[in-house]
């Protein structure tokens, strides 16, 4: 029997009419002489009716479905009783009472239960991908990310862009991360790499003359995982010639901005806020703030600069920064909860946590005895303290201060419900520093990638003070999620050539992995610049899912497996001598 209507599609409109259904038993149900289930697919449910004196031999055949069969079943859609209607359902008023039943296939009883309220290991999960993807919340993320797609291709391609497919198999060169190699057969020894990004290429099709394009496409990185990562994941990568930041930051704001319009009905105010990375990481103790609820870090050096109690003035003279964030209700934590936040704060880094409670007028807590009246005068003025208020507070180096009171502020909104999950507050952060320097490596690194414009006014820094250019890179943030990133590129081979001896990347080396690259640059290489979104967490964010793995069809596991297939498994011995290699096992003394 070939279906004629999908599970979520009737209505009272419908009355009357024979009807054909395909789909899954969801749940099967007897009551006294009528056999109930409710059938399944991706379109949702329609409740069957099997009556003994419509058919009784389908009645009889009906006794021996149970959940997960696979089933087609024709009959007449009727109206259910008043006390049996369900208005959650939009087939909730109706009902189709069958006088054919085709069972397709028989299902072994599941490892778990088909819902989207079941408690079972993720692991299992993943080992049954295949019935994990049966639940309902699942299949919605999954359509929401087909409904994505659609949307990017349509925006993109209505603003005159090109979409281009770049290759898989490229060479090996260094981005931030390890990668993926793939041996080669006819040249043995030799490694094609997965691409962690199409970075060279989508610069290369700028050159070529292309001026806008983009692609969906899959990258992969060979790195340690957590909840928003995998080892291959999903960009939406973007590059556009003879632009500037504004531009960039314009096209990629519109898209946002109809994404989250058309998926959840969120109207984006433009344009959007733009903040400096330092101002992110002074006020909120990293580059990707959340803004849905306030709780800034205040800088307190200029009140504690000559301050009797010593670690304040000693982290001040070593200039370090002496921070603080204001919590309220301050009763809302014991003292055996703020014992906890100044355990939290060493596990970060900081040497301690100290804190002041804020109560009718008066301060007490581990530090106000060391506070003078002309301090604790500022302190309510500089923080606008209100009744109530926990002040808590760290002195140490610039990086541990906020970066530590950064991660304690996100930890307490999560807390005490600040974190709204219908509510999107975007921001973009500009002003990142081009380098940073790297104690491990003893040098400079790229705080983007090696192919990001210095800022021109800086140019003449990039001998004397380094770290002190400024890079016209750009990312967009929402609820504290990066979603994007992206950067005006070095479009001139000499500027390039010092990006790479800055980074201390010789010039054999620099020509060894990126010789096509500057070669192409002193062909006409016009002024370009790009983008590109991570569109798995876009997605993960737009649906409300915990974690990119429910936005996947098949994800890996955190350390990178696939326990459905066993990927990454043995090969053979033949496939192996095949590509000229050999692999080395370590025995195991009993």
């Amino acid at each position: 029997m070939k279906r004629t209507h999908h599970c979520g599609e009737l209505n009272e409109s419908f009355v009357g009419k024979e009807v054909i259904l395909n789909g899954w038993v969801n749940k099967w149900r007897d009551h006294g002489g009528l056999i109930f289930i409710d059938l399944r697919d991706r379109h949702g449910l329609t409740q069957v009716v099997f009556n003994p004196q419509v058919n009784q031999k389908t009645y009889e055949k009906a006794k021996n479905l149970r959940t997960e069969d696979v089933v087609a079943v024709k009959g007449i859609v009727q109206k259910r009783p008043p006390e049996a209607i369900n208005k959650k359902l939009h087939t909730g008023a109706i009902e189709v009472h069958v006088h054919e039943l085709e069972i397709l296939n028989k299902a072994k009883t599941t490892p778990f239960e088909i819902n989207d309220q079941i408690e079972v290991s993720e692991e299992i999960r993943l080992k049954y991908r295949y019935l994990d993807l049966r639940r309902s919340r699942l299949q919605k993320n999954l359509i929401t990310r087909s409904n994505v797609y659609k949307l990017v291709r349509d925006f993109y391609h209505e603003h005159d862009f090109v979409e281009i497919e770049t290759p898989f198999l490229m060479k090996s060169t260094p981005e931030g991360a390890r990668d993926f190699l793939v041996p080669s057969r006819n040249f043995p020894g030799r490694f094609y790499a997965l691409p962690q990004s199409p970075q060279t290429y989508k610069q290369l099709l700028m050159i070529a003359g292309f001026e806008r394009y983009f692609q969906i496409v899959k990258c992969f990185r060979d790195e340690d995982l957590r909840k928003d990562r995998q080892p291959e994941f999903t960009q939406i990568d973007v590059e556009m010639s003879f632009v500037d930041e504004n531009d960039v930051i314009d096209i990629s704001s519109r898209l946002v901005q109809k994404l989250f319009k058309e998926i959840v009905d969120f109207d984006i105010p433009m344009p959007i806020r733009r903040m400096s990375y330092r101002e992110a990481f002074e006020t909120y103790g990293n580059d990707k703030p959340d803004l849905r609820f306030g709780m800034p870090i205040i800088t307190l050096n200029e009140i504690f600069a000559q301050s009797d109690f010593k670690v304040f003035r000693s982290a001040i003279e070593q200039e370090g920064r002496v921070a603080a964030i204001a919590v309220r209700p301050a009763d809302k934590f014991s003292r055996k909860k703020i014992d906890a936040l100044s355990d939290r704060a060493k596990e970060l880094g900081a040497k301690g946590l100290a804190y002041l409670i804020y109560k009718d007028g008066a301060f007490k807590g581990s530090v106000a005895k060391f506070i003078s009246e002309a301090e604790r005068e500022a302190l309510i003025q500089k923080m606008e303290l209100g009744d109530n208020s926990l002040i808590l507070i760290v002195a140490d180096s610039y990086d541990v201060t906020y970066s530590v009171l950064g991660q304690l502020r996100l930890e307490i909104g999560q807390e005490l419900g600040l974190m709204p999950s219908d509510k999107f507050e975007f921001v973009w952060i500009v002003d990142f520093p081009l380098l940073e320097f790297s104690e491990e490596e003893n040098r400079y690194v790229a705080r983007h990638h090696p192919f990001t414009s210095p800022k021109p006014e800086h140019l003449s820094l990039l001998d004397s003070h380094p770290e002190k250019v400024l890079a016209r890179a750009y990312d967009l943030v929402v609820n504290g999620s990066e979603i994007a990133g992206g950067s005006i590129r070095n479009h001139q081979r000499s500027l390039q050539e010092k990006m790479f001896e800055i980074l201390k990347i010789g010039k054999k080396e620099a020509e060894t992995k990126f010789g096509f690259l500057l070669e192409a640059l002193e062909y006409g290489a016009p002024p370009h610049g790009g983008i590109a979104f991570g569109l798995d967490r876009l997605v993960m964010i737009l649906t409300g899912a915990e974690s990119i793995r429910d936005v996947i069809a098949f994800p890996k596991t955190s350390s990178a497996l696939s326990l459905m297939d066993g990927a990454p498994s043995e090969v053979s011995p033949e496939q192996l001598a095949e590509l000229k290699i050999k692999v080395e096992t370590k025995r195991v003394n009993d």
